[in-house]
This record gives structure tokens, sequence and C-alpha cells, in this order.
């Protein structure tokens, strides 16, 4: 369950080029960033976890204009407002469901997508969440290895973005361990 109450913290850190990403234990509504990406259904309704609650958390504007700019493909994004969050815009990335194929490469472009939206929307700061590993059914430690592979593929290939801090930011601890994990793990290109 999302709750507001939650303090944030930091598991792990490492710097990519300029930029620093971050495994942090937190409440994604409560990312005091650009950018938060939110793990989202194709058409963009935002009824429970992470989008349900940055709906109840930012107000009621963000489903009127997810509505307005769905739908939108597996592995896409879509840019709105952030409501009454600390963010300033929501990048809608729709990941795939575990299952109906090519799972990887679907997050993966979901990934890529989000990133390239935050980078046209010139944004210093992104929280990310482990798309696809909830309700979607996404193995955790798998998908979380995938994000972070993607992650670190596209600051190496975008040196000159203006994001300089990346949280990967999960509200339980098992989520958060892994992103924690993967960070350290040397075999991340």
């Amino acid at each position: 369950m999302y709750t507001s109450n939650m303090k944030s913290e930091i598991l792990f850190s490492v710097g990519r080029g300029h930029t620093r990403v971050d495994a942090v234990l937190g409440d994604m509504t409560e990312e005091i960033v650009d950018v938060i990406v939110n793990a989202a259904n194709s058409q963009l309704q935002h009824g429970g976890g992470l989008a349900g609650a940055l709906v109840r958390r930012g107000g009621r504007s963000i489903q009127a204009e997810s509505s307005r700019v769905a739908p939108v493909p597996v592995g896409g994004a879509a840019v709105t407002s952030a409501g009454t969050l600390h963010a300033r815009w929501i990048v809608h990335a729709v990941g795939p469901r575990w299952g109906e194929g090519d799972e990887e490469q679907k997050l993966r472009s979901a990934i890529r997508a989000s990133l390239g939206k935050a980078d046209e929307l010139k944004a210093r700061s992104i929280a990310l969440p482990a798309i696809s590993t909830g309700i979607f059914g996404y193995p955790k430690q798998a998908g979380v290895r995938t994000i972070v592979d993607e992650l670190f593929r596209w600051l190496d290939e975008n040196p000159n973005t203006v994001l300089r801090l990346v949280h990967l930011t999960a509200f339980d601890e098992p989520t958060a361990a892994l992103f924690a994990q993967e960070l350290q793990n040397p075999s991340v290109p």
C-alpha cells in the first residue's frame, strides 16, 4: 500500500557519467523530482496501485489529462502534468504483462520511452518504479535487472542529457533491496 507517512531512505547510490542513480525505499507520491514515472496500463486508467495513488495524492486532473492522451501502446509512454504532487510531470509508461510475449524488449522500450520523454522535457531528476513487476506479473528480480540495465545503457548512449538524478523507487523493502543489489552488480554494463 502506498502511504504518505513513509520516510524515504536511500539504500545505495552509484554514479553513471554525470548522473547519480539511487535505490530508494519510499513513497513515489512524495518524491521531489521533475518527473515521476507511473507504471500504467494502455488506457491510462489509474484505479489501483501506483497509478491510483498518484491520482489520489495529485488530484483528478491527472486522470483527466491521461484520458485525453490515451491509449498508449505497450512499451510506450505519455506525459501529463503532476497535479499537486511535488513533481512537475508524470510520464505514464506502459510495461508488458507477464506472459504476453517479448516481455523483456517491451519493458526495455518502456524504460527508454520514459527516459526519452524526461529528456525532451529537459528534466534534471526522475523517479522510476519497478514497472510491470506488480499486478502485471513480471518476475521482480528479472524486471529490476532489466530496468537497471536499460537505464545504464540509455545513460551511456545519451551523455549530453541534463538528467542528473535518477531514483529507482520502491515502496516495499524487497523491491528496493533488489534495486540496490542491481546497482552494485559488476555485470551491469
